[in-house]
């Protein structure tokens, strides 16, 4: 279950295509750890950003921006603006998580004799695989910094990672989820 959440689109006046008289502003944020899709119930008075992290654990002392957590929804259910901003958000939480994801770089082993979990990566094909399998025989990365110094065909590793990460959550029917719950 997630505990934090980031915000990526707020409306204020509930989802356009809610009928009835009364609309219910909504929250729709992003899960911290498995980057579940959630629609949330806002606090009366509370004031949000894109990209602001938000408690929505378990803890109902420690929710001071939110009332619960409405439902999970699917890419598609996003609003425009959320499109546009999700990779923005998700790029400051893969940099805030760099550890975590180094050690996905450090640590990914092959999905089968043909595939390695590496190769899923957008923009990452079988030569640069190998060169950072080599690396890290060598030592473990440290850092995005030590991969891009040490693999010279991987520039943006973050952008690799969000772009996986939006391709998961957009085809509900990947095979292979890396990095999203299922």
């Amino acid at each position: 279950m997630e505990e934090y959440a980031y915000v990526i689109d707020y409306l204020p006046q509930g989802r356009p295509e809610e009928k009835g008289y009364h609309h219910t502003p909504i929250v729709e944020a992003i899960g911290e750890d498995e980057f579940k899709l959630l629609e949330l119930i806002p606090k009366p008075n509370a004031v949000f950003a894109v990209g602001d992290k938000i408690y929505i654990g378990m803890n109902l002392d420690m929710r001071t921006k939110i009332i619960s957590v409405k439902r999970r929804i699917s890419f598609n259910e996003l609003s425009s603006a959320a499109v546009i901003e999700l990779p923005f958000v998700l790029e400051s939480v893969v940099k805030e998580r760099e550890r975590f994801f180094v050690d996905f770089f450090n640590k990914s082993q092959p999905i089968n004799t043909r595939l390695h979990s590496l190769e899923l990566l957008p923009g990452l094909g079988n030569k640069t695989m190998w060169n950072i399998l080599d690396e890290r025989k060598k030592s473990p990365f440290e850092s995005f910094k030590d991969l891009t110094d040490r693999v010279k065909t991987v520039h943006h590793p973050e952008k690799m990672i969000v772009s996986r990460i939006i391709e998961e959550l957009g085809d509900r029917s990947e095979k292979y989820k890396m990095f999203t719950s299922k």
